[in-house]
């Protein structure tokens, strides 16, 4: 089987200034998740996608693969991720024939996942029926309990509710949040994938201190403090 692993890092960020590039314990925080990637070792190639020269300059330095300059219109902050990976995939099918079964995609803004979190995923989708997985942990809030939404008069009213009412959180159905780390991809399936969520995903579980995404200079700060304190 042939496993391909993507990155994908454009420029620019308008929360965390430049993020993909910032300074993560003496590195760019790309290269967090291209050496966690690297360390795995089953990868036949790790890709990273990415519109910017500086990204795919230090991303060559540390020994991930840039073939291509991530076209524009798959590089603004509304284009979704799956026509970027399917972009990649067919990009070294048509113009290096290289083909892969397995995508797995990794998230540079979640550097703290480790190479047991891949590991134990990739073990996962070989030993379950599936189209794709994706990584969460478990949800700090639930639908069913302190989770509401706004009706068209702007009334607060639980976002699901159940036949009988719940009193205590640890009574809730069980309910995830995705954290944006691990995404793996049969590529038979890739193609029709019209979301992340499908008629036959799975899931892999992580704790919630591997599981920030940073998306704030708080969530950057929080990283920090897991790493320097060794609290992994």
């Amino acid at each position: 089987m042939r496993i391909l692993v993507t990155i994908c890092a454009r420029k620019g960020s308008k929360r965390v200034k430049n993020k993909n590039m910032r300074d993560l314990m003496g590195k760019p925080l790309i290269i967090h998740t291209i050496e966690t990637a690297k360390k795995w070792g089953r990868a036949d190639r790790i890709v990273v996608s990415t519109d910017s020269e500086e990204i795919a300059a230090v991303s060559r330095e540390y020994g991930a693969d840039v073939p291509f300059m991530r076209p524009k219109e798959l590089a603004s902050d509304t284009a979704p991720k799956l026509p970027v990976i399917r972009h990649v995939v067919e990009f070294l099918m048509d113009e290096e024939n290289e083909e892969f079964d397995l995508v797995v995609d990794l998230d540079p803004t979640s550097p703290l996942r480790t190479v047991e979190d891949i590991e134990n995923a990739y073990n996962t989708v070989l030993n379950r029926n599936c189209v794709n997985l994706f990584s969460v942990c478990s949800a700090r809030k639930s639908p069913y309990f302190n989770m509401v939404e706004l009706d068209d008069k702007g009334y607060a009213h639980l976002s699901k509710t159940l036949k009988n009412p719940i009193f205590r959180m640890q009574d809730t159905p069980i309910v995830y949040e995705l954290n944006a780390s691990i995404y793996m991809y049969w590529t038979k399936y890739l193609f029709d994938m019209k979301s992340v969520i499908n008629e036959g995903s799975i899931i892999y579980e992580m704790p919630y201190e591997r599981s920030i995404d940073i998306d704030s200079e708080m969530d950057f700060n929080m990283v920090e403090f897991f790493i320097k304190n060794n609290k992994l």
